[in-house]
């Protein structure tokens, strides 16, 4: 049995849409695969460099809560201004801060700082939290999440390496080892 030496039309066009078919594949793989080794390449990241400055510390008077922004430690380029976080820094006395991330612990949305009531109130749900993070009322099971903190050199840092949750206890401690607020 020889084969031939030409191939027909539907052979032809068989192996073509096998051909493109392959490259489409290969294509919409990418960002799959991307995907599935993302941990693997945020793991190699180092936490340590993950300290961000808030600004010098005058410019959170003692006694007061201030709304503070940071660029997000984790870039793209084309992040813009998504990668600007916000958070609400607390300065208790001349060392000792609190610094809340600026989500509701029930469903993420911002929560804003009311001074004449010294509460901070979510817009979406009702969740009201103390001065100190710790819940006052709503659907929120919990208190405000906290950032660890340091300063240095007059300037606030804090870490913002991973997002606070429930299960970062770590982040209720400053670099010092102590409680933030007493």
């Amino acid at each position: 049995m020889t084969m031939p030496d030409t191939f027909s039309r539907r052979v032809l066009l068989m192996k073509l849409g096998i051909f493109f078919n392959g490259i489409i594949a290969a294509i919409l793989a990418i960002p799959i695969v991307g995907y599935l080794f993302s941990p693997i390449n945020r793991a190699r990241k180092s936490t340590d460099e993950a300290w961000l400055p808030l600004g010098p510390l005058e410019q959170y008077p003692s006694g007061q809560t201030r709304l503070a922004t940071f660029r997000n430690a984790d870039v793209r380029p084309w992040d813009g201004k998504t990668a600007d976080s916000a958070c609400w820094v607390r300065r208790i006395d001349a060392q000792t801060f609190q610094v809340f991330a600026i989500n509701c612990a029930h469903l993420g949305c911002p929560v804003r700082w009311f001074a004449q009531s010294r509460l901070f109130m979510c817009p979406c749900h009702g969740g009201v939290y103390y001065e100190d993070g710790g819940r006052a009322s709503g659907p929120p099971e919990r208190g405000l999440f906290e950032y660890a903190y340091k300063v240095e050199d007059g300037k606030l840092f804090i870490k913002v390496g991973e997002l606070p949750t429930p299960g970062t206890s770590s982040a209720l401690v400053n670099l010092s080892g102590k409680l933030p607020c007493a």
